[in-house]
């Protein structure tokens, strides 16, 4: 099977030319800008994540995928991911099948629990129901995107008795489910026959390899169809290693030092940045540095999908355009070959 290269984005906060944060309207402008260079590249997919809180701009990812899409003719696009949690799967639904025929089969979904609360209280949901909320959410999605006719019950939302929901999808659509690390989560997975994205935000990939082993004794206990899997991490591609390191490294420790500040952490030190790009999950470099590293955890993992967060902190749109640009013209050439080799070796 061939390897798929995307891209990922929260919308974060960039700094404008003068060096103050730029209004959110401005840059959501930016994000379109964006998606329409990684067509124009060739990259294949370009994630948009949903976040309630200052620091990234998208709170609506389905508003801008449209948006990209009307500007766009080959990128596949979706959420990355979408809270479906808070949100209503019914109202999920409707919005990426309309983007699905708005960009002629080109939407994609990818379902999450989100590392971020903030949607839970702004839309009248408590923390304390996390794990019951997303567990009957999922099978209600998962019924809808196979079904014409939907006859649902549960305790999160009302009863559905034979219901249709329009737009339909016609030929389907591609559903994803973020999962963190655990095997419950792959599991669940299995259990609605969806394809599964590795979130891996750091640390040596390899340790990822347990859970897609799990998938697939799952897969095969229950007779299902072994699905695609895709690895989602951040990284930043420049001329050279230097380059892209000095470009990330102030953006990449504000927006950890204020997570962490929120959630406990120490500050991020340089250290523990160059060890996650040499040894962990940040896959930051010139474009054969980048491609090397990504061809590795392709290959390590046995996965067909990578997924780079190309946005880190409040980084320059110029940055960004130009890691866009050397990762579809770069990159993917260079992950293909690599991966192939590989594989041919292997044989």
């Amino acid at each position: 099977m061939q390897v798929e290269l995307g891209l990922d984005t929260f919308g974060d906060t960039t700094l404008g030319p003068e060096g103050r944060l730029q209004h959110h309207e401005v840059v959501l402008r930016e994000v379109v800008e964006q998606g329409v260079l990684a067509d124009q590249v060739g990259i294949h997919f370009l994630g948009v994540g949903e976040h309630h809180r200052a620091d990234f701009s998208v709170s609506a990812p389905e508003i801008v995928l449209a948006a990209i899409a009307a500007r766009t003719d080959r990128i596949r696009l979706g959420s990355a991911v979408t809270v479906l949690s808070s949100d209503d799967p019914v109202r999920v639904f409707q919005r990426f099948s309309t983007l699905n025929a708005i960009s002629g089969g080109r939407a994609e979904v990818i379902l999450g629990r989100g590392s971020f609360t903030e949607s839970f209280p702004l839309f009248g949901y408590a923390l304390e129901d996390y794990e019951q909320l997303f567990e009957e959410k999922l099978d209600l999605f998962a019924r809808l995107v196979r079904e014409e006719e939907v006859t649902w019950s549960g305790e999160t939302r009302a009863p559905l008795s034979r219901a249709r929901v329009y737009p339909s999808l016609g030929a389907g659509m591609q559903v994803w489910v973020g999962v963190g690390g655990s095997p419950e989560s792959v599991i669940r997975v299995v259990r609605q026959d969806l394809q599964m994205m590795l979130a891996i935000i750091g640390g040596d990939p390899r340790r990822f390899k347990p859970y897609v082993d799990l998938y697939h004794r799952a897969v095969a206990q229950v007779g299902g169809v072994v699905r695609p899997i895709g690895v989602h991490s951040p990284g930043h591609v420049a001329e050279t290693d230097e380059a892209a390191a000095e470009q990330l490294w102030p953006h990449y420790k504000a927006m950890f030092d204020r997570i962490g500040a929120e959630r406990g952490w120490p500050p991020v030190t340089t250290e523990r940045f160059m060890g996650e790009i040499t040894q962990g999950s940040l896959y930051v470099g010139s474009p054969e540095t980048v491609a090397r590293k990504i061809a590795a955890t392709l290959t390590a993992l046995g996965v067909t999908r990578f997924d780079m967060k190309y946005s880190t902190g409040p980084m320059p749109h110029v940055h960004l355009m130009e890691s866009i640009r050397l990762y579809g013209e770069k990159v993917i050439p260079m992950v293909k070959d690599m991966v192939a080799g590989a594989r041919i070796a292997a044989q």
